[in-house]
């Protein structure tokens, strides 16, 4: 994990989510529209914490976690900046593995939008997803992030030489057989699972989750660049609220799930 901590140090993940706004609205949208009208939520590997800042500016008492200090840092001055650090219940340095700070059915509901990504190996994938079960409530709904490979196949055969080692056929094989990727420049970006997508639903299954949907988290607009998304905003702001409003809807259209870079799992404790 220290290699996840080194890139996340040096890494603006709050900045991100600004210049790559899409997946950012789209997720929000689901998980303000599925989420109870009040409670208490865990943003577990919540990077600087720019989900949990906007939950909390709607009024939901938060508990921040990420395995970087760093980023646990910018959340709390980010919530401070915003006005909302009354509504932090605690912010912690911890691992997705291990709440050990967090009693059994704490929160309400949760999310989990990241830890996925940078566990290689299904013991730990398990033992996330375990303690992301033991801290919710019975019944509560859980907002879970993975990346899919089907899109990273896309992305290895589009720019190979940006993806070592996946710039050859034998990396390409080894990552659909495992799933698992390691950058071969470094620096970039850390060791990543990437999940079959027929996968997801029965892997949450197996640790107490029922399914309630999976959606793209970057739509149909995965591939569109900035300079295509200025053609619409200069259309004007009821012209651009409807092209996102689109964008949105297809963001459940199942069979476009491949070629969304990050999936938004949401299902329930049961």
């Amino acid at each position: 994990m220290n290699k996840v901590i080194a890139y996340y140090d040096r890494f603006d993940e709050w900045g991100r989510l600004n210049r790559e706004p899409i997946e950012f609205i789209i997720n929000l949208h689901h998980i303000q529209s599925m989420l109870p009208p009040q409670g208490h939520i865990l943003d577990n590997g919540a990077g600087p914490g720019k989900y949990a800042i906007e939950l909390a500016k709607l009024g939901y008492r938060m508990t921040l976690t990420d395995l970087t200090p760093s980023s646990v840092d910018v959340a709390k001055k980010k919530a401070a900046e915003f006005g909302v650090l009354d509504q932090f219940e605690g912010f912690y340095a911890a691992d997705a593995r291990d709440l050990g700070m967090l009693p059994d059915e704490h929160v309400d509901a949760a999310l989990m939008l990241g830890p996925l990504y940078h566990l290689q190996t299904e013991e730990g994938r398990v033992s996330a997803v375990k303690e992301l079960h033991r801290v919710t409530k019975p019944g509560g709904l859980v907002f879970v992030a993975l990346m899919s490979k089907t899109r990273f196949l896309m992305n290895s055969l589009m720019q190979p030489e940006h993806w070592k080692p996946n710039h050859t056929v034998e990396g390409i094989r080894r990552f659909l057989q495992t799933g698992t990727f390691d950058h071969a420049d470094e620096g970039r970006f850390t060791g990543a699972y990437y999940f079959d997508i027929a996968e997801i639903n029965p892997f949450m299954a197996s640790q107490g989750f029922e399914s309630v949907k999976l959606i793209g988290s970057s739509s149909i607009a995965s591939a569109v660049t900035p300079e295509q998304w200025d053609y619409w905003r200069r259309q004007g702001d009821e012209a651009y609220r409807q092209v996102l409003d689109i964008v949105i809807q297809e963001s459940e259209n199942q069979y476009l799930l491949g070629t969304a870079s990050h999936l938004l799992y949401i299902g329930r404790k049961v």
